[in-house]
């Protein structure tokens, strides 16, 4: 199941939000659910964010207190792993680099939103996470090899050093080991 944190002041939008969303068919996100989680002011958001996490958080962009740049952003810092889409019904260029660059937002949604285009940014902002996770999962996973293959690296030098050539193999023409009798 996919955990999605919504945040918009507007309770209206927020219903509309998740009417659209869980129309998502399964089939589109690896057979997995979304649960759609509503907080309608950003204190609400990141609150939540601090006692649960989220594979995902859309946000707008305009709302009383913290505006949504910086509500993704502290979430981010909070749990970066998760996916950030912003909204807005507000052209605003300089606020949406500041969301790229400031809150690594996946998407920037204007409102109003077009149905498809929005749930085709919910899986995409999904599948680029699972990507993201899944590469960290591999690098961490060579990092264990590379030091545990340092290790039996430093043993065989260890070994080498004790008792010459007891690393290297002779093979004969058959592949089979060939062992000198006078080494025995």
């Amino acid at each position: 199941m996919y955990r999605v944190l919504i945040v918009d002041d507007e309770p209206n939008i927020l219903t509309a939000l998740r009417r659209n969303l869980s129309n998502i068919p399964t089939s589109m996100l690896d057979g997995e659910r979304l649960e759609l989680i509503p907080a309608n002011s950003p204190d609400d958001a990141l609150q939540l964010a601090v006692d649960e996490n989220f594979d995902l958080v859309i946000s707008d962009l305009r709302m009383p207190g913290i505006n949504g740049v910086d509500l993704l952003a502290e979430i981010g810092a909070r749990q970066p792993n998760i996916a950030r889409i912003l909204m807005s019904g507000f052209a605003d260029l300089e606020a949406i680099v500041n969301a790229v660059n400031q809150a690594r937002i996946f998407r920037f949604i204007p409102k109003p939103w077009d149905e498809n285009d929005l749930r085709m940014a919910v899986v995409q902002a999904l599948q680029y996470r699972a990507v993201l996770l899944e590469n960290q999962r591999l690098a961490d996973l060579v990092r264990s090899q590379r030091g545990q293959l340092e290790k039996h690296a430093a043993e065989l030098q260890r070994l080498e050093l004790e008792h010459p050539g007891i690393t290297r193999l002779e093979r004969d023409e058959t592949g089979a080991i060939y062992i000198d009798e006078d080494d025995l």
